[in-house]
């Protein structure tokens, strides 16, 4: 009898919420992030995952939050929609549900402290707006020293000082450590560029047309860079949370060179 009625449990279908919550865990995101790219309170994706649809503000939030999460794991956001108006429907309606912002939530009502920093920065720049015009409009005037046109030509080009020769870039390529390594790419639009968990061996090359490319993923001590076929740093050496990070050619190579390991020279052959 106890088999019978854990089959029967194990038949029943998946909510909204256990969709939406196993299309992130098979993602590798946490909360945390998808809370960061949603917008959406933390609190708020808990509640989506349990289903508990009627604690949301109100039947559009349940429904435009649940779309908002669907679209970053990968979902059908239309079908969500349609699964989580069915469940609502199935919900009785409280009494005394308020259709507003709830007081408590940090993403819609500032905090007072947030208030007197901003008040108090405002002050700072007045300062030092007001010190930058007395600077320049009273300080005392004074003679210019005669230069040479020779020695105009020496300050422009000192002699001893080469000039670099411009940064050309080249193909950006990304290329997997290890298996199942998340990784998304979008352009300074937000406008998605690639997202996946990438193999092992696996490659990516970033379109030469995309307007100011980034990454995002919690593995980047895993992602190998080529510009133009050198081998450039990575953009951390340790499992940690990256976003917004620029990777155009002219980015990569502007970066610090800090960890980059000198290249090994081969003695010559006698």
């Amino acid at each position: 009898m106890d088999e019978e009625l854990n089959a029967g449990q194990h038949q029943l279908p998946l909510g909204a919420g256990d969709k939406l919550r196993a299309a992130r865990e098979k993602m590798g995101l946490t909360v945390a992030q998808v809370a960061a790219e949603t917008r959406i309170n933390q609190r708020h994706i808990g509640m989506i995952e349990a289903g508990d649809f009627a604690s949301l503000p109100a039947r559009a939030y349940a429904v435009g939050f649940s779309r908002t999460y669907a679209k970053v794991v990968g979902l059908d956001d239309a079908e969500i929609a349609r699964e989580v108006r069915a469940e609502l429907a199935m919900i009785a309606p409280r009494d005394t549900r308020a259709l507003t912002f709830e007081p408590g939530d940090p993403l819609r009502v500032p905090s007072a402290r947030l208030a007197w920093f901003s008040a108090f920065a405002a002050l700072i720049a007045l300062i030092g707006v007001a010190f930058f015009v007395s600077r320049f409009f009273f300080a005392p005037e004074a003679e210019l020293p005669f230069v040479t046109d020779q020695e105009t030509a020496s300050a422009a080009v000192p002699a001893s000082v080469p000039i670099a020769a411009p940064t050309t870039g080249g193909e950006v390529v990304f290329t997997s450590l290890e298996d199942g390594i998340w990784v998304k790419f979008y352009d300074q639009n937000g406008a998605q560029l690639m997202q996946k968990q990438m193999a092992k061996g696996e490659t990516y090359v970033v379109p030469g047309s995309a307007v100011g490319p980034q990454l995002w993923t919690g593995r980047p001590d895993a992602l190998t860079i080529t510009v133009g076929g050198r081998e450039v740093p990575r953009i951390a050496e340790r499992e940690q949370i990256v976003q917004d990070v620029p990777v155009s050619a002219q980015a990569l190579l502007a970066r610090p060179q800090q960890g980059a390991q000198p290249a090994v020279q081969t003695p010559p052959t006698i």
